[in-house]
């Protein structure tokens, strides 16, 4: 289909929604002025307001349109000057697409890539276009699957789909925030009748339970012409988004070959995954302990996660089988599998995927811009920070995580009368195990938080619920007090969690675990944990 073509049809679908509009508001005015012809006062009054109440989602939907570009997004500007060797890779793909080349690039800390055009009068007239790549893409892809996955961006420029976005997406935006807008007000109603249930029974009145399905029933009607609508046009414009991105795979593989095209989709599979992974578990871990890791290793750290010799096993797992996704007809984008596989079916082009550079290589001082990518994107908060290495942090930010899991059975000690030290882990740890020894056990564990279940629990059932509590802070506290007592610290690894070692190198996690079980059992026995604690304090 021509530009002319998707243009028209990305306009018919827009006015589709601005009529539906018009006559929905047109019916809600016609039976605001029937109600004031026919009716009784009371009545007209009643109606005019709910036919208000109706119509301000309608209204909201259609005036509040969002933004169809990119131009919110964060990230580090690119100069020409200051990154000639991206950028002439960038032109030269350009050039072999058949495009203009962007007129900015972004670098993101996304681990993904896009386009953006500011166009003109509903996307007819081109406009300026950027470039967005994230970091990740540099640091886990070879040259030859950048160029791959920049040749399809940059195929979105050459068949005109960037110019006809701003038009698709106001009209997603509109249809959506109305379908919003209804469901907000819905949500006031039930919360309000709710709220009236709550206060009557905070007075000692009896009231039933309020029907809220029927609480919000008026807007769900209103809804309904939108929701159809809605369903509609996401299928119409979701399956041309399908069409668009399989057009640029093609692309790609043109330009950057079959076997490259699709070694980037796989890779990109794997550093979406690991990206995530890497976020959560490395890069932020310190977070909560006021750490941040070295400058430039935000993003910079996941070469190591991703050059880690005992990670490989699973990253091959992940580039072999990558994500099918569960299809359906709002997809806007096909599932990984399923664009690997058409590529892969295309004839040979005799342009093996062959190993070749990182695509990191393409930037003049990888590691300062880097650095300059944490500055453009996080927060002054985050900024603010202080900075460790990894094998401070990690301890740093792991003795902070057991503190916190501690903190319950600390509580529930100073709550059963025993003498609790707020700052030395040893002396509470001394204080449980003379209690345990004492019979005091369960006693100590009655004061642990508990489920509404575990509260209503007598006996056996009682202990069976409280014992989880018990093991994991008990584990928490055996720990903390070898920190203090024997020096033992929390080390980083690529591999696997941060594991809790004794001076030596000698692994005390699983060490902790086996000694702290009978400390905790029916009959408790603390003899193996006082043991382990005179042998690591040795």
């Amino acid at each position: 289909m021509g530009t002319s073509l998707r243009a028209l049809r990305a306009f018919a679908l827009l006015a589709g929604f601005h009529l539906l509009t018009l006559a929905v508001l047109g019916a809600l005015l016609g039976v605001g002025i029937a109600a004031w012809v026919w009716a009784s006062a009371v009545v007209a009054v009643a109606l005019t307001a709910l036919c208000v109440l109706l119509g301000v989602p309608v209204v909201r939907g259609t005036l509040l349109i969002g933004r169809p570009d990119r131009g919110d997004a964060v990230g580090l500007p690119v100069s020409e000057s200051e990154q000639p060797g991206l950028w002439r890779a960038v032109r030269s793909l350009a050039e072999q697409v058949g495009t203009r080349a962007p007129d900015g690039i972004l670098l993101t800390g996304d681990a993904n890539a896009g386009v953006s055009e500011d166009t003109r009068l509903l996307g007819l007239l081109p406009g300026p276009r950027r470039l967005y790549i994230g970091a990740p893409l540099l640091t886990g892809l070879t040259e030859a699957q950048l160029h791959a996955v920049l040749a399809h961006e940059l195929a979105h420029y050459r068949n005109t789909d960037t110019r006809l976005a701003g038009l698709t997406h106001r009209g997603r935006d509109s249809v959506l925030r109305t379908l919003a807008a209804f469901g907000e007000q819905e949500r006031k109603r039930i919360d309000k009748k709710l709220s009236r249930r709550e206060k009557a029974v905070a007075k000692g009145r009896e009231v039933k339970e309020p029907d809220t399905g029927r609480a919000g029933l008026t807007h769900r009607m209103a809804a309904g012409p939108f929701l159809a609508y809605a369903r509609f046009y996401l299928r119409a414009t979701h399956g041309a988004g399908r069409a668009q991105e399989l057009a640029a795979d093609r692309t790609a593989a043109r330009i950057a070959g079959r076997d490259a095209t699709a070694s980037a989709l796989r890779e990109m599979a794997v550093l979406d995954a690991a990206h995530d992974f890497y976020m959560s578990r490395y890069a932020t871990m310190g977070v909560t302990a006021g750490l941040l890791p070295p400058r430039g290793e935000v993003f910079g750290g996941l070469r190591s996660l991703l050059t880690a010799p005992e990670r490989q096993e699973n990253l091959a797992t992940l580039r072999n089988e990558p994500p099918a996704g569960v299809p359906s007809r709002y997809d806007t984008h096909p599932s990984p599998a399923d664009r690997i596989r058409l590529i892969e079916a295309l004839p040979d082009d005799g342009r093996a995927a062959a190993p070749a550079g990182p695509a990191l290589a393409l930037l003049r001082d990888a590691d300062r811009v880097l650095a300059d990518l944490e500055t453009a994107v996080l927060t002054p908060e985050t900024l603010a920070l202080e900075r460790a290495d990894w094998r401070e942090l990690t301890h740093r930010a792991m003795r902070a995580l057991t503190v916190e899991g501690a903190r319950p059975l600390r509580e529930a000690l100073a709550e059963a009368g025993l003498a609790a030290s707020p700052s030395s882990a040893t002396a509470d740890l001394a204080v449980f195990l003379d209690a345990v020894d004492a019979g005091s056990l369960w006693r100590i564990a009655g004061h642990l938080p508990k489920s509404p279940e575990a509260a209503r629990a007598r006996g056996r059932a009682a202990r069976e619920f409280l014992r989880p509590a018990l093991l994991s802070g008990l584990c928490d506290l055996t720990e903390l007090a070898l920190t203090e007592t024997a020096a033992a610290r929390w080390e980083p690894s690529w591999a696997e969690p941060a594991r809790l070692l004794l001076p030596g190198g000698r692994e005390a996690t699983e060490a902790v675990a086996t000694a702290v079980r009978p400390a905790v059992g029916d009959v408790p026995d603390t003899a193996p944990l006082r043991d382990l604690l005179r042998a690591a304090a040795a």
